[in-house]
């Protein structure tokens, strides 16, 4: 990347303080531009000049994290994942890369253009949606543990087919570019009239280094023979990934395509993806990236036709039963917990889970619930701040709250009694005394 970063109007998110940290990241990247080009600045100040933008950048994340906590922003989670994945995935390895390559120009490209093409893309998206002048991209990821499984698979994938010892660096791959870049297309139709439509981004000198030493060539560039190699070695690929998740049911190529990056980007912008891993193979860059909506969503409306007219309106009406559910939300740091009371609840009530205290109040607004049975002894916000937090806000002041805990302290007890909660549910009680005693509540309400 050889051109400056200029500052536009369109990057203001119009809060002054995240606006200010923006322009100092930008022109702080700019700055090693220059150094780059200039050899007599030597390796050091390349070296100083990186530790300064990723402190920079780490100082700024935490700030801005502050902000939306304290404005309630509903997509803070999913903001604070995009931030993890940058500072403890993205500069990590291409820190290593740095060292690795001894502060090659290469490798200083790279690290340049990556980190300038998150600075762009994510002010101009997710900085943007914390004052609602856009919508998130990554509101249609799929959850955490499935991306993290996706992963696992493509990891051992490689290390299977190529001998590689990869590792994810980002599970928010945004589309940017690094070094010269292959993109590649494949859009599966299934049998349920679904598409699939899988990008696989791969650096040039990955393809040398695996495809192109298996067939014994010793170019450093891609040639016909070497990218027919690649589109049936992806396609392969796919496949095999695809046989760990039945649910996929791909059967038909519909379209294959080779993009330039622009085109590429395009679809970025577009669409918004399911999955987007980006790894390091050690022997360079490799992108998979999934766009899917429909795993989004519950399932498909079915079609209503004469012959099945009077089941599915059934359906439709029981379903509607269903939703006149009363409704408890959860809040518990343990996934066994959280688990372990949906399985308990989940046949009588509309049960939603929350493992945090900003995610309860994101909960809670976005749903109401008619009771909240919330874990006293959690860490970072423990129970009484979190129904500080409820009782602070008069549209939630009246909401319910039983406290689950695993001993009832004298203590605690008197601490929380200015905040009205209804009671203590010790853990420790077995599953139908538990049940009974929500039952119990639900029916004197």
């Amino acid at each position: 990347m050889s051109n400056r970063l200029v500052w536009q109007d369109r990057f203001n998110i119009g809060v002054s303080s995240i606006d200010e940290e923006h322009k100092k990241l930008f022109s702080i990247l700019n700055r090693l531009f220059e150094y780059r080009k200039q050899e007599e600045k030597g390796q050091w100040v390349c070296e100083e000049g990186i530790k300064y933008f990723k402190d920079h950048a780490m100082k700024h994340f935490t700030d801005e994290e502050a902000y939306m906590a304290s404005i309630h922003y509903m997509g803070f989670e999913t903001h604070r994942r995009l931030h993890d994945n940058f500072r403890k995935k993205t500069i990590p390895a291409l820190e290593k890369e740095l060292l690795r390559e001894a502060y090659s120009e290469d490798s200083i490209n790279h690290f340049l253009s990556v980190c300038a093409g998150w600075l762009i893309g994510h002010t101009l998206t997710e900085d943007r949606a914390i004052t609602g002048k856009t919508v998130s991209k990554w509101g249609d990821l799929l959850p955490e543990d499935e991306q993290t499984a996706m992963g696992q698979i493509i990891v051992q994938l490689l290390k299977d087919m190529f001998m590689l010892k990869p590792r994810v660096i980002s599970e928010c791959y945004g589309g940017e570019r690094f070094g010269t870049g292959v993109y590649y297309r494949l859009v599966y139709n299934t049998k349920q009239g679904e598409t699939w439509e899988i990008l696989l981004i791969f650096e040039q000198k990955l393809i040398v280094n695996t495809i192109g030493n298996i067939m014994s060539d010793e170019s450093d560039t891609i040639n016909v023979m070497l990218m027919n190699a690649v589109r049936y070695v992806s396609q392969q690929f796919v496949n095999r990934v695809r046989e760990h998740f039945p649910s996929a049911d791909m059967y038909e190529i519909k379209e294959e395509n080779l993009l330039t990056y622009e085109q590429f980007q395009k679809i970025f912008e577009e669409q918004n993806p399911q999955f987007s891993l980006l790894f390091d193979t050690g022997a360079g860059y490799f992108a998979y990236c999934v766009i899917a909506p429909h795993l989004m969503k519950d399932g498909n409306a079915v079609s209503i036709k004469a012959d099945n007219a009077m089941t599915e309106i059934k359906k439709y009406l029981k379903k509607n039963e269903n939703d006149k559910k009363k409704r408890i939300l959860v809040v518990d740091d343990s996934d066994v917990a959280l688990q372990a009371m949906k399985n308990l609840l989940d046949k009588d009530y509309i049960v939603t889970l929350a493992k945090s205290g900003l995610s309860a109040i994101r909960n809670i607004t976005l749903n109401r619930p008619d009771l909240i049975l919330l874990d006293y002894d959690m860490p970072v916000c423990d129970g009484s701040q979190v129904l500080e937090m409820i009782r602070a806000e008069a549209d939630f002041a009246d909401i319910p709250v039983i406290f689950l805990t695993g001993r009832v302290n004298k203590q605690n007890v008197q601490k929380v009694v200015p905040l009205k909660p209804m009671g203590f549910l010790l853990k420790t009680l077995g599953p139908s005394e538990i049940k009974k005693s929500i039952d119990n509540f639900m029916e004197t309400r």
